[in-house]
């Protein structure tokens, strides 16, 4: 495995590859777990060379959130690379990618960045499509990998690279789950033994309003306010939790829904997702990790 830090270094390393091998890049904020290792896993089924990024990225962190605590695992991530046999692991420095004192351009996408997490967190959106489009253009990938926990970064990312006609196919990863059902994070670190032992209750309480959806309850916004009383009674503190059009993510147009929800336990700012026809069973939910369920936080 090559570990480069510059833009030119990771040009260098894969313009010999090109035009005739396939590359997938799967980009991460490192502190590597199982929901990655899948997405690097699903990444070599679709390509010839599987690049990994690992930047945490200072602009979609808000004011008062954990950027200078997010977990950093440098070491103990690329060990796991090597082991998975990845070709490339790319790790710029900050001054790598946003030029210090120099005018920095953005990226937004108005229809998706300002609903959902991104009312919440303001900016996040805008900084997440910033950083991918600067990674697309250094790697300039066939294939990107993102896990469908972050679905609506994953609306995003497949919204930026059609509007800006951008050659890479965008591929979403199904959410890798403990085998209680808590999709796996970065940020699950943060949750105590007895938050611990409640999180999966926001996983439960996704797939009951499934179920009552797949038996034919349409009034969602009783089903979203049962949702929102069952997880503060858990000692939960809900951003959101709703049920919209799995394309748009606005209000229900036709019956392929997806029930998003964001809730604080302790520390941690737990997201996790269900998507689902109406009228039918949605996909079989995972037992555990390891099981081609993906989670990561890019």
């Amino acid at each position: 495995m090559q570990t480069v830090t510059t833009a030119a270094a990771a040009r260098n390393a894969l313009n010999a590859l090109r035009p005739a091998r396939r590359i997938a890049l799967a980009p991460t904020m490192g502190n590597l777990h199982g929901g990655h290792l899948a997405l690097i896993e699903a990444a070599k089924k679709s390509a010839d060379h599987v690049v990994v990024s690992i930047f945490v990225n200072p602009t979609q962190f808000g004011e008062h959130e954990d950027f200078a605590g997010y977990p950093r695992t440098p070491d103990t991530d690329l060990a796991l690379l090597r082991r998975h046999d990845v070709d490339l692991a790319f790790l710029p420095p900050l001054e790598e990618l946003y030029s210090p004192g120099a005018p920095e351009a953005e990226v937004t996408m108005p229809a998706l960045d300002s609903i959902h997490c991104g009312q919440y967190r303001p900016g996040h959106f805008k900084g997440v499509a910033t950083v991918v489009l600067k990674l697309f253009n250094i790697i300039r990938p066939d294939v990107a990998i993102f896990g469908e926990k972050d679905y609506q970064q994953l609306l995003l990312i497949r919204g930026l690279a059609s509007s800006l006609h951008l050659p890479v196919e965008v591929m979403g990863h199904p959410t890798v789950r403990e085998q209680d059902g808590l999709a796996l994070s970065s940020r699950n670190h943060y949750l105590t033994g007895p938050e611990r032992a409640a999180a999966p209750k926001l996983y439960q309480c996704l797939r009951r309003t499934a179920a009552a959806i797949r038996q034919g309850a349409r009034d969602y916004e009783k089903l979203r306010r049962q949702a929102l009383s069952q997880l503060k009674g858990h000692g939960f503190r809900p951003d959101y939790y709703t049920i919209c059009d799995a394309g748009t993510l606005k209000k229900p147009l036709n019956n392929r829904l997806v029930i998003l929800a964001a809730a604080w336990l302790g520390k941690a700012r737990l997201i996790d997702n269900i998507l689902l026809q109406a009228g039918a069973d949605d996909a079989a939910p995972s037992s555990g990790a390891g099981q081609g369920r993906n989670n990561t936080d890019l």
